[in-house]
C-alpha cells in the first residue's frame, strides 16, 4: 500500500469484468468465515415512487436511546445487498457502526420502474390504473442510483439510532463515483471512501456525442426507451448479462467534477495493477482535484492487485483503511453531553 499525490497521466477509460462466479465465490468465503455481530432488520426504502429493499445492521451493543454514526454501503456493477452488501456491512458494523446495505431500484430484491407498451388508460374511481407493462430491471442508471443513494441517506436519518450529523458513504467500482458525485452534490453526508471507483474519467469526446444522439433517439423512440433488448454490455463485461447500460442517462454526471464540490473528509482507495480504467483518469484525478480544495483526504494505492483484489486478498487491508478513516471523522462530530 502506498500512498501518494501524483500527475495525473491521461489514457482512455476502458471497462471490463471478470466472471460474476469469482466474486461470488468470494463473498461467499468471506461471509462464511465471519461471526455475526449484529441484528439486521429488513427495512423498505422508497425512491421516487418505488419501494428499495434494504438491511439495516445493528450493532450488537446498541443500548437502546443510544445514537451511533451511519455508514450507507453503495454497490458496484450487479452488487446486491445479500453478496457484496453483507460483506461489507458485517465489516463495519464489527466497529460498532450502524450500517445499511441495500439494492438500488430495478436491482436485487428491490421494486422497478416499469414501461407500458400501449398508451395509459384513464384511472378508475379510485384513482387506479391496470396496465400491461415491462419491469425495468437492472439498469446502470446513474441518474436514478444517484437518487437512490439519497433516499437511502434520507431513510437512515429518520432512524433513531442513527445520528443524523454522522452519516458516511462508502462505494466500490461502479458505487464508487456514484458517493463521490453524491457527496459533492448532498450536504449531508459527512465521510466518504471510494474504492476502485470508475467515474467515467478519460473517456473520448466520442462517448459524450453517442450518449446525446442515443438520448435523441430515446426521446424521439427511434430506439427502445429505456434499453431492454439493447443496451448490453460487451467484452469481458458481458459476464454481467443482466445489466444494461445507458449511456444517455449519464448525460451530466461527471464524479470527477464533483469531487471539487466536496468539503468532507474523503478516502480513495485503488489498485495499483487496475485493469478497468486508469486510475490517472478517476481517482488520482478527484483526488488531485480535493487536495487543490484543501480538504482532508488520502489516496492509497493497493500493491500487487487488479479491480478485484479488494474483495479478496486485499480485502482486510482495505476495510481497515476505510473504517479507521470513519472512525477519524465520523466519531470526531460525536457531541458529548
Amino acid at each position: 500500500m502506498e500512498t501518494f499525490n501524483a500527475p495525473a497521466i491521461a489514457t482512455n477509460y476502458r471497462m471490463r469484468a471478470l466472471p460474476l462466479a469469482i466474486l461470488v465465490a468470494a463473498f461467499a468465503t468471506r461471509l462464511s468465515a465471519q461471526q455475526p455481530e449484529a441484528s439486521i432488520r429488513h427495512v423498505t426504502i422508497w425512491s421516487d415512487g418505488t419501494r428499495m429493499a434494504g438491511d439495516l445492521y445493528l450493532p450488537h451493543d446498541l443500548k437502546e436511546g443510544e445514537k451511533r454514526a451511519a455508514v450507507l454501503f453503495c454497490a458496484g456493477t450487479g452488487g446486491v445487498k445479500k453478496g457484496n452488501g453483507a460483506l461489507y456491512a458485517n465489516r463495519f458494523v464489527k466497529e460498532g457502526f450502524v450500517v445499511l446495505a441495500f439494492d438500488y431500484r430495478g436491482w436485487g430484491e428491490s421494486d422497478c420502474k416499469l414501461t407500458l407498451p400501449d398508451p395509459m388508460p384513464k384511472a378508475d374511481a379510485d384513482g387506479t390504473v391496470t396496465v400491461k407493462a415491462k419491469p425495468v430491471r437492472w439498469q446502470m442508471d446513474m441518474a436514478d442510483q444517484t437518487l437512490d443513494i439519497r433516499c437511502a441517506i434520507s431513510f437512515l436519518m429518520g432512524e433513531p439510532c442513527v445520528d443524523a450529523e454522522r452519516i458516511g458513504l462508502f462505494g466500490t467500482s461502479y458505487g464508487g463515483g456514484l458517493v463521490v458525485w453524491v457527496a459533492g452534490n448532498d450536504p449531508r453526508v459527512k465521510c466518504v471512501v471510494s474504492q476502485v471507483p470508475g467515474m467515467g474519467g478519460g473517456r473520448p469526446p466520442a462517448a459524450l456525442k453517442y450518449a446525446n444522439d442515443l438520448a435523441v433517439k430515446q426521446a424521439r423512440v427511434e430506439t427502445e426507451p429505456v434499453p431492454i433488448e439493447t443496451g448490453k454490455l460487451g467484452g469481458k463485461m458481458a459476464a454481467y448479462a443482466q445489466m444494461r447500460a445507458n449511456p444517455a442517462k449519464g448525460i451530466g454526471y461527471n464524479p470527477v467534477e464533483a469531487a471539487s464540490k466536496i468539503t468532507v473528509p474523503t478516502m480513495i482507495i485503488v489498485a495499483e495493477k487496475e485493469e478497468l480504467m486508469s486510475n490517472a483518469e478517476n481517482g488520482l484525478r478527484a483526488f488531485q482535484a480535493l487536495q487543490k480544495n484543501f480538504v482532508k483526504s488520502e489516496y492509497h494505492e493497493l500493491k500487487d492487485i487488479g479491480h478485484y483484489g479488494v474483495y479478496k486478498e486485499k480485502f482486510d487491508e482495505a476495510t481497515k483503511l476505510a473504517s479507521d478513516w470513519f472512525h477519524l471523522h465520523l466519531d470526531a462530530h460525536l457531541k458529548t453531553p
